[in-house]
C-alpha cells in the first residue's frame, strides 16, 4: 500500500487541500495579512449579481479550499478576494497560475 506523503502539513496534490493548508500555504509563503481572505470569503465577482432563484450563487461566505484554489482565475484572485492589487498580482502570478500548471501536468502524467 503506498503511503500518501506531506509536503510542509499539506497533500502534495493542492486539489487535496482543505480550507486552512490553503491559508497555512498563503501564511507561509509571506502573505499573512491576505492568507485570512481564502477562509470565510465573501464572492465578489460578476456571477454573484445573478439572483439565487435562477441557479446564480448567494453572496453568503465563501472558503477557498485546493480544489477552489485550483479553479480560481486571474479576475477572481484580483477581485473577489477583496486583497490590494499588489499582493493580488503576487498570490496570483507566483502561487495560484503555478500550483494549477503543476496540477494540470501531474494529473495528465
Amino acid at each position: 500500500m503506498e503511503e500518501c506523503s506531506m509536503e510542509n502539513g499539506r497533500p502534495p496534490d493542492p486539489a487535496d487541500w482543505a480550507v486552512m493548508d490553503v491559508v497555512n500555504y498563503f501564511r507561509t509563503a509571506g502573505f499573512e495579512e491576505q492568507a485570512s481572505a481564502f477562509q470565510e470569503q465573501v464572492v465578489t465577482s460578476a456571477e454573484d449579481c445573478i439572483p439565487v432563484e435562477s441557479g446564480g450563487r448567494s453572496n453568503e461566505p465563501q472558503e477557498i479550499d485546493g480544489k477552489s484554489l485550483l479553479l480560481m482565475t486571474r479576475n477572481d484572485v484580483l477581485t473577489g478576494l477583496q486583497l490590494k492589487l499588489g499582493p493580488a498580482l503576487k498570490i496570483y502570478e507566483y502561487h495560484v497560475k503555478p500550483l494549477q500548471t503543476k496540477h494540470l501536468k501531474n494529473s495528465s502524467s
